[in-house]
């Protein structure tokens, strides 16, 4: 307890405020809460790990050192050592009922261990085969851990290792990573039970980030032509976007909802993009494929089947431009075929309309936060038209001035309101 709560409980002692029983039952409740214990808790999993990383490179390195003057029979005895060693220590975690700390850093040794297992057999053996084979096979491998030892540190590198593959399969390898979806399956559980069980808890938080990271990185790899790629990034972001506003996701804030985040600031970032005239000028060369065809229609299915949940079974009054940024987006994309400047115009206020939003709700909600991304989006596309549009330097200075000054006004009107909703203590 902090000597600044104990001086506070004295002197509320002293003005008979409260019974010495009372004083005994709050200093007896903050003790028991213990604020270091956790922080501790996390570093010495951390630590953990690191440490069950070094000790299985240090291993590594060994084997490696002398590996050539061993013989066929020696190799493959200490191929799977790191294994052997890694699924006692595994075992001593799940039948002896050991830490957190221990269960997380023998799922990091056994994770590597199986890695490094394969890969020596197959040296040993000259077993052919492709990196997507290779990290395929581990990552099935290893997937057991998760479940079994309830490892955050299993699951973050099944993650890790899933998206990786994908990419491998995707970006180097001219295929497109289907398996990644059945991945992401495997996984799915795990993670709704870190929802369900531990809603509030900093990892869970860390997932909802690593998550819709993950599927953006990968998504690249399932697209087969460059135009249409844009509406599935919009699309992709608006089920992002969401998703996070879904109940069992709204109530976090916004720095720990990493679907609203990357929704919001994909769907932003994407459309700046077609706000230029070369994105729509090359539009009749770069056609969508019937797959890329398929996912948007299938993410747009998606997408629309969070927005009617979110309304109709949860009762949600959010209509923000947001929400169905992705419609509008694929309306304006039917229309360039037709429509010379029309594309770019609409998009151009589609952005507009998408940063007023944000400074409206901003605004009413009186958060700084939202009213300054709000006017970061209304410059942001000011200043994209500066790169194609012939105007003067100066009259480029003046606008940047203005929306500087905006800014300084929109602030301080925004701490004015706020300043008179605060009781004066002298009145």
């Amino acid at each position: 307890m902090s000597s600044k709560l104990k001086k506070d409980i004295s002197e509320l002692l002293r003005a008979e405020v409260i019974t010495p029983q009372i004083a005994s039952d709050i200093s007896t409740y903050y003790q028991s809460k213990k604020p270091g214990a956790t922080s501790t808790n996390t570093l010495l999993v951390i630590f953990g790990i690191l440490g069950s990383l070094l000790v299985g490179l240090g291993v590594i390195l060994i084997l490696a050192h002398n590996w050539d003057a061993f013989s066929r029979p020696v190799k493959t005895l200490f191929s799977f050592v790191p294994l052997i060693i890694g699924q006692l220590f595994a075992a001593l975690a799940l039948f002896r009922k050991k830490t957190v700390v221990w269960r997380e850093a023998s799922a990091t040794f056994l994770f590597f261990a199986i890695g490094a297992s394969i890969s020596l057999i197959s040296q040993v053996y000259n077993v052919p085969g492709s990196m997507q084979d290779f990290l395929l096979a581990w990552i099935l491998l290893g997937t057991p851990l998760i479940y079994l030892l309830r490892s955050h540190a299993a699951a973050i590198l099944f993650l890790l290792f899933s998206t990786i593959y994908a990419c491998n399969v995707g970006y180097f390898n001219d295929a497109s990573p289907w398996y990644y979806i059945a991945l992401l399956a495997v996984i799915g559980p795990f993670y709704f039970q870190q929802i369900k069980t531990n809603a509030t808890n900093a990892m869970t938080a860390l997932y909802h980030g690593l998550v819709p990271l993950s599927i953006l990185i990968v998504m690249g790899g399932f697209i087969t032509s460059g135009f249409t790629g844009f509406v599935l990034y919009v699309t992709l972001f608006g089920l992002f976007y969401n998703i996070g506003k879904l109940s069992f996701l709204n109530h976090l804030s916004d720095r720990k909802n990493g679907y609203v985040l990357l929704g919001s600031l994909g769907t932003i970032i994407t459309l700046l993009f077609t706000t230029f005239s070369w994105v729509w000028d090359d539009f009749d060369s770069m056609r969508g494929q019937d797959q890329d065809v398929i996912l948007a229609v299938s993410l747009a299915i998606m997408t629309i089947t969070a927005i009617v949940y979110s309304h109709f079974r949860q009762n949600s009054k959010d209509y923000s431009w947001m929400r169905y940024a992705f419609v509008l987006f694929g309306i304006i994309f039917f229309l360039a075929p037709v429509a010379s400047e029309g594309p770019k115009i609409l998009t151009n206020l589609l952005v507009l309309a998408l940063g007023i939003d944000i400074v409206r709700k901003g605004a009413q909600a009186e958060k700084f936060s939202l009213l300054n991304y709000g006017m970061l989006i209304i410059t942001s596309l000011i200043a994209c038209r500066f790169f194609d549009m012939d105007i003067s330097f100066v009259l480029r200075g003046l606008l940047f001035v203005l929306m500087g000054v905006g800014f300084f006004i929109a602030n301080y009107l925004m701490y004015r309101k706020q300043q008179k909703l605060i009781p004066n203590d002298h009145e």
